[in-house]
């Protein structure tokens, strides 16, 4: 039974991974097809290689996840099968969303439904990592993007101010090519990490593995960044138009430097901080930042408050899910 249980995990953690692919592709590259500086499938080729390279560059991010959940003082199923609920309410708000084109965070949804599940099952909640690793950087990250993302924004209309607008929009439609796998590194980087951290949670649970352990096992590496790419690849086309268009029309300039922004943003939190921040909390105020540059009143706020609204639902819900799955579960394997 166990065994089967840590093979549903594994599955189930890597079917997330895939989700978070297709449901944050747009993240990587709703800018530069929005743009035209790529076409809709070089760059989803481009976004899900460079997520595979950005999978390998680090695991900080997941021995963050993975210490949020302390599955002590449970016996090894139970603890499994709280993970697993957990899993599952974040996957089933990342599909609502996802449904609905409303670029939610997968990072949310994943720390939510994992506490939920645990409280759910009397586990014991790391309530100082998810405010410091988790919480704090959530509600810093869109705030830095946004205001990064007009500093450089400002910073180029400054210094092309006498140049050819033509010629500046096709050398940085050029641009974006960088910027958008710069992005998709950040991506790969931030989100791949998570779900290893769930598949090493699990592994340690059921005692294959110890969690002090300073490497992740090579194969939770490989298929975590597999998954991502795979998912990315398949694209996320709902919540591209979201990102790409309905918040503002942005230009190639101001596509470059929201991508940017987006990616130092995302590199800082996982090497300096070791913080899993949201990818699309990130990208999504560099967008609306750089568009802010035209004037406020550029960007469309009303979409801007439906996305902030998604992001205020996300951890309650995904949590909420998450704790009634973990009930059901209960029910049927007769936990005590």
């Amino acid at each position: 039974m166990e065994l089967a249980i840590v093979v549903a995990v594994v599955v189930v953690a890597l079917f997330f991974d895939y989700t978070n692919g297709f449901h944050d592709a747009a993240n990587a590259i709703a800018t530069s097809v929005s743009t035209r500086a790529l076409t809709p499938r070089i760059a989803l080729t481009l976004a899900a290689v460079m997520n595979f390279v950005g999978a390998l560059l680090g695991q900080q991010v997941a021995k963050t996840v993975q210490s949020v959940l302390s599955t002590d003082g449970v016996s090894e199923n139970h603890g499994l099968v709280i993970v697993l609920a957990g899993l599952l309410g974040a996957i089933s708000w990342n599909l609502i969303t996802w449904y609905f084109g409303l670029p939610s965070s997968s990072t949310q949804a994943l720390i939510g439904g994992l506490v939920g599940a645990g409280l759910a099952g009397g586990l014991t909640i790391d309530w100082s990592t998810i405010v410091d690793k988790v919480v704090i950087p959530m509600l810093v990250s869109p705030v830095v993007g946004f205001s990064l993302a007009f500093a450089i924004m400002l910073a180029i209309m400054w210094i092309f101010r006498r140049r050819n607008p033509h010629r500046v929009y096709r050398n940085f439609r050029a641009l974006q090519t960088l910027s958008a796998a710069g992005l998709a590194l950040g991506h790969g980087l931030q989100d791949a990490q998570k779900t290893m951290g769930v598949i090493f949670l699990a592994v340690t649970t059921a005692g294959y593995y110890s969690a002090s352990d300073e490497s992740l096992p090579l194969w939770i590496v490989l298929s975590s960044a597999a998954a991502i790419s795979l998912g990315t690849y398949s694209g996320g086309w709902r919540i591209m138009r979201t990102l790409g268009r309905r918040i503002i029309h942005l230009d190639p300039a101001r596509g470059f430097a929201a991508e940017t922004a987006g990616t130092l943003v995302l590199y800082t939190s996982a090497f300096v901080f070791e913080a899993p921040i949201s990818t699309t909390h990130t990208i999504t105020s560099a967008i609306m930042g750089a568009g802010a540059t035209k004037r406020f009143s550029a960007v469309r706020w009303g979409v801007a408050r439906s996305i902030v609204t998604a992001w205020i639902l996300t951890f309650p819900m995904a949590g909420s899910a998450a704790a009634l799955i973990y009930l059901l579960f209960r029910y049927v394997f007769q936990l005590p």
